[in-house]
């Protein structure tokens, strides 16, 4: 099937929906889940099947696409962009299915929406046509619009190893527990399965769904590390609120009048003008460095694969990336003055978000430089090393 959608187009998309996520921001954080009107608005736009391969219906776009398109999208809500990209990527990784699951999975031309909790908290055993799963999953981003949960689990016999499964979602009970002082759109409930059967056409190794080339060959995201991928695109929701932070704190400088004061514009005190160059700064060398890892892991798997070193400066990207986004948002709100807290901010929303945002593993920065300071003096990764 021939590409719908080219890298400009699909930009161009993404800036479209930036008002009406903004709109439902607050309705958003309300529901704990996207708003229906977003949904449809991704639906319309045709957004869901970015990454799929195009053998599948798919616009089979590549890395770049999917972590701008994701940036921009976070320009008007953090969490409602980390969703959207989340059902896109996993679209990408279902494709990755033994060819029997590929085509249940994507018939009549449908694109499946799965959650897709990584850590293996669940157990499976081989038994006459499939497994036998039982688990509990939490932080199951995007549940409340899936039709199937896609999990992972530990299987011990014959050998220890570990595989993930896809299970439609009227399989699964979902935990209501989302809960949180952020990333409420995200709506990343737990999920639970119990002695649950699953066809083995809808299960794969988790080395060669991580690893391997299951996606079809020609397509943009052929032969990325899924861990690499998650890294950078995860990390494309804070790097977008950081620059919304950014444009916020210009436009506030430029009407604020300081309290206590006879009068005095914000804008005209070099202590602010000061903070905004240096927020712009901090802003521009994160964006630079996010966006050459991209550009480095596409290249490495078009030429054959990413080598562990690709991998591990990836996930350091990764990680820095949030940590600046954080920082940024942190120079800019310090000096917006107190009102910024009101409820009906953006700038508090963003901020909120972003602190939530950076409790995934994947951004935690002690492991994640420990990790990269043990690989660069010649230590071999581990097996839980997620690179």
């Amino acid at each position: 099937m021939a590409r719908t959608i080219d890298h400009g187009e699909f930009l161009r998309r993404c800036e479209a929906l930036v008002p009406g996520l903004d709109a439902r921001a607050e309705e958003a954080e309300e529901l704990r889940r996207l708003p229906d009107a977003t949904m449809k608005e991704v639906r319309d736009a045709d957004l869901l099947r970015a990454v799929v391969p195009t053998a599948l219906g798919g616009h089979g776009l590549g890395l770049d696409a999917l972590a701008q398109g994701t940036r921009v999208l976070a320009h008007a809500c953090p969490a409602s962009a980390w969703t959207i990209s989340f059902l896109m990527m996993h679209g990408w990784l279902l494709a990755k299915f033994p060819a029997a699951g590929r085509d249940e999975l994507f018939a009549d031309g449908a694109i499946p929406l799965a959650p897709a909790p990584l850590a293996p908290t669940g157990s499976v055993t081989v038994v006459d046509g499939g497994y036998r799963v039982t688990g509990r999953w939490e932080w199951a981003t995007g549940v409340m619009h899936g039709d199937w949960v896609l999990v992972h689990a530990v299987q011990a016999e014959p050998e220890l190893t570990t595989v993930f499964l896809v299970v439609p979602l009227a399989e699964v009970e979902v935990e209501d527990v989302w809960f949180t002082s952020g990333m409420r759109a995200t709506g990343s409930n737990t999920v639970r399965i119990d002695d649950g059967f699953v066809p083995g056409r809808r299960a794969v190794p988790a080395h060669s769904l991580m690893y391997g080339d299951g996606s079809l060959a020609g397509d943009g995201m052929a032969g990325h590390p899924v861990p690499s991928v998650l890294a950078l695109v995860a990390a494309a929701p804070a790097l977008g609120a950081a620059e919304a932070a950014v444009d916020l704190f210009r436009a506030r400088l430029a009407e604020r009048v300081l309290a206590y004061s006879f009068g005095d514009r914000q804008a005209e005190q070099p202590a602010s003008q000061v903070r905004l160059a240096t927020a712009m700064s901090d802003l521009r060398s994160a964006r630079l460095r996010w966006d050459a890892a991209i550009a480095e892991v596409s290249a490495a798997a078009a030429d054959g694969g990413a080598s562990e070193e690709v991998r591990v400066a990836a996930r350091l990207t990764a990680a820095a990336t949030v940590r600046a986004s954080r920082q940024v948002i942190g120079t800019v709100a310090e000096g917006a003055g107190a009102s910024v807290y009101l409820s009906t901010s953006p700038l508090q929303r963003v901020q909120r978000d972003v602190e939530v945002l950076k409790g995934h593993v994947i951004f935690d920065w002690d492991r994640t430089a420990e990790l990269a300071g043990r690989f660069a003096l010649g230590f071999e990764l581990r097996p839980t090393d997620l690179v």
